[in-house]
């Protein structure tokens, strides 16, 4: 596909490229194109990355500190039975399960935005499970 020149003077495949790693361009280049679609889609895409990283980071967080709760509630109410060990336990199982989830998410995360970036620079318009579909329709592509 040809990417053309993009609003903030560079190549097109540049810039697209270039809003992954650095989300801030992505905004900038939305904000700023208005003919190159390519460009356009990429820098949707990325920003649509971003932001899901950010709510499953944060909501993943929130579960955390919520199962953390019910298991020091299960030791407090395990010490007072006579069974300390299994809220202890409980909360262990949680806290180890729960980062890994978070780690599986960040390498997820991680290799969307360097894949993506390579196949920008390539001049592919490769779309990104759901957020591609998103960005695809919003960009006009």
């Amino acid at each position: 596909m040809e990417t053309g020149k993009s609003a903030l003077g560079l190549d097109g495949n540049v810039a697209a490229a270039l809003g992954y790693p650095v989300g801030l361009i992505a905004i900038i280049s939305l904000i700023m194109e208005k003919e190159n679609r390519f460009v356009k889609f990429h820098a949707l895409q990325s920003i649509l990355l971003h932001v899901v990283f950010a709510v499953v980071a944060v909501a993943l967080v929130i579960i955390f500190f919520i199962l953390t709760i019910v298991g020091a509630v299960a030791s407090v109410a395990g010490n007072a039975a006579g069974a300390g060990a299994v809220g202890g336990l409980f909360t262990s199982l949680i806290g180890m399960v729960v980062f890994l989830i978070w780690m599986l998410a960040f390498v997820l995360y991680v290799v969307g935005l360097i894949m993506s970036a390579v196949k920008a620079y390539q001049g592919a318009m490769n779309k990104l499970p759901v957020v591609g579909n998103m960005a695809a329709k919003w960009a006009g592509v």
